[in-house]
């Protein structure tokens, strides 16, 4: 087992954003590259914005996207609790290491970490007031991605709050140290943290973590870091709207880390057999939604009939598409599955299956004006919807091939091609200009209700 130790510690303020699966995914590959230990990790030490629900959200969003950890809450684990509500012990122990050293001192009811170095003072014309400043030598973080950095901490810092609440820079180093963490990877915007956090650790006698910052996820219109509040950013909406999770982690995965070549859909064991900390660029990445549907487009695709069939039907319950279609009842169960295979080939997204198969479910279906006007423009319509009414009557409708003949058939009998038909005959049982195959849908639907549609169109033409 490699002694290598990573965590991910998200706070339960809000909804899991693109931001979060992120730095947890890439905690979850390096552990799993390197054989070493994932751990969950909440930091809900801010009462009055935390939220159960909102953890909920964390640990479901997570273990749909399959990162699952090896410690934490629910998994356990030697180093726990790992709620850092339930740490308050741990946190007074390393204080008074602190207080013992002479690293503290109380003012304005908080206590203070002290810098070491020399003293004086200023006046900070933006606070308008006169501040102590340390003069210390510069604070050296070595990071795998972003290389040799250097910070200067010049002034002293509250550790706990003057309600007796640690401050985040306290008891993220202190879970840190307590845990054994090997490496931290973590978000660029937490690097300016880090000359804190390694003042910290030196202060406690300890060697600072591997630190790994990763590049920004940007906004995909305009300037700036993604927030919750963008298009695309909460994991949530991807499994609301049918996404599969090897497709959202595949994507993800790909923002700001290069695993070479032109690879792009790749399967999880040789992105885990791939992912290292050199291949994180340093630049900021751009989220765009089209790549991310694409991508899911391209794992639907390729999923097993049967899979594909699961996750269509999950998406159908939890959208009530039947009941919202008008179907009191479900159809039969193989009539449903021959129906979401056809579409399989089509489709970019499972959130385009009610719209796409409203058809197949009832005998009312809207029409689309366009395609209506597109297939009535041409030729003469009501002849054609006149010969494929009697052609259906004796026609076999077994197979797509028996089908796609006596069209022909029917077709050259009349001196004309298959396409004359093709768009009268679509209008009229799909209400659509697109769709499946004609041949297909007439075998699905079967003669009957293909019969009862050709005349719909034709009487409603007079």
């Amino acid at each position: 087992m490699s002694t290598v130790r990573v965590r991910f510690a998200p706070s339960p303020t809000g909804f899991f954003h693109i931001g979060s699966a992120r730095t947890a995914l890439f905690n979850w590959l390096y552990a799993r590259h390197t054989g070493g230990t994932f751990v969950l990790r909440i930091e809900d030490t801010d009462a009055a914005r935390n939220s159960e629900a909102f953890l909920a959200v964390i640990y479901d969003s997570m273990k749909w996207l399959g990162l699952t950890w090896d410690e934490g809450p629910g998994a356990g684990g030697d180093y726990g609790p790992y709620r850092q509500s339930e740490r308050a012990a741990v946190y007074r122990e390393y204080l008074e290491k602190l207080k013992a050293a002479g690293r503290t001192y109380e003012k304005d009811g908080a206590t203070w970490f002290r810098l070491e170095g020399e003293r004086y003072e200023v006046y900070d014309e933006h606070r308008q007031k006169t501040v102590t400043k340390v003069k210390t030598a510069p604070i050296v973080i070595d990071d795998a991605i972003r290389g040799r950095v250097e910070r200067i901490e010049d002034e002293d810092f509250v550790i706990v709050r003057s309600d007796g609440n640690p401050v985040f820079h306290f008891v993220n180093v202190v879970d840190d140290i307590a845990m054994e963490i090997t490496h931290v990877i973590r978000g660029e915007d937490h690097l300016s943290n880090s000359s804190k956090h390694v003042a910290l650790f030196q202060a406690f006698g300890v060697k600072p973590p591997q630190f790994a910052h990763i590049p920004l996820i940007l906004k995909q219109n305009g300037p700036g870091k993604m927030s919750k509040r963008d298009q695309g950013a909460l994991i949530e909406e991807y499994q609301t709207r049918g996404y599969l999770p090897e497709a959202v982690v595949n994507y993800i995965s790909l923002l700001g880390w290069n695993p070479g070549g032109d690879l792009e859909k790749m399967p999880i064991d040789d992105i885990v057999a791939k992912f290292d900390l050199p291949g994180v660029n340093q630049s900021n990445a751009r989220f765009d939604d089209k790549k991310m549907a694409h991508m899911n487009m391209l794992y639907l695709l390729a999923l097993p009939p049967e899979r594909f069939i699961a996750a269509a039907r999950v998406y159908f319950t939890k959208h009530e598409v039947f009941a919202k279609a008008g179907v009191t009842s479900d159809p039969p169960a193989a009539y449903v599955d021959e129906v979401l295979l056809l579409s399989q080939p089509k489709i970019k997204g499972l959130e385009e299956l009610p719209a796409y198969t409203s058809y197949f479910w009832t005998e009312t279906y809207p029409t689309d004006e366009k395609a209506r006007a597109k297939a009535l423009g041409k030729g003469d319509p009501q002849a054609r919807l006149a010969e494929l009414g009697e052609w259906v009557q004796s026609a076999d409708l077994a197979t797509d091939a028996g089908i796609e003949a006596g069209l022909k058939a029917l077709a050259e009998s009349k001196g004309l091609g298959f396409g004359d038909y093709q768009a009268v005959a679509r209008l009229a049982v799909t209400g659509l200009g697109a769709g499946p195959s004609i041949t297909a849908i007439f075998r699905v639907l079967g003669r009957e209700r293909v019969a009862a549609r050709l005349g719909r169109l034709a009487a409603s033409l007079g």
